[in-house]
């Protein structure tokens, strides 16, 4: 599976932001798609993730309530709706994608072994 990270920029705090994320490559049925972020001088986590093929999406407690995150089948594409945003948002966030049945580890950085380039979100205060 191969990804593409766009929409990134620099924003105020407060503002919103929608970031992209192209999918290509084989069918994606058994896959859950997922945004991750990296700040600076830190470890990658967990944002939110989703099953491509339907179901509950999993947002991590920061950003719960603020982002939200959807798909579109048809285009292959998925997205990151992000609201209220803060300074601690400010990160490189990466769509990526992980195989199998996940549903008790989803939420784990190691399990998603594909990732698009990233795309980076400042915000300032």
């Amino acid at each position: 599976v191969q990804l593409q990270a766009s929409g990134g920029g620099l924003v105020q705090s407060g503002a919103s932001l929608r970031l992209s994320c192209a999918l290509s490559g084989r069918a994606f049925h058994g896959y859950h798609v997922g945004w991750l972020r990296q700040a600076p001088g830190k470890e990658r986590e967990f944002v939110t993730t989703m099953k491509w093929s339907g179901g509950a999406t999993v947002y991590a407690d920061s950003v719960k309530g603020r982002f939200t995150m959807s798909r579109d089948i048809a285009k292959k594409m998925v997205y990151l709706q992000m609201n209220s945003l803060k300074a601690e948002d400010t990160a490189v966030y990466y769509c990526a994608t992980a195989y199998g049945a996940i549903s008790t580890t989803r939420t784990r950085v190691d399990v998603y072994g594909d990732w698009g380039q990233g795309t980076l979100v400042t915000v300032s205060s």
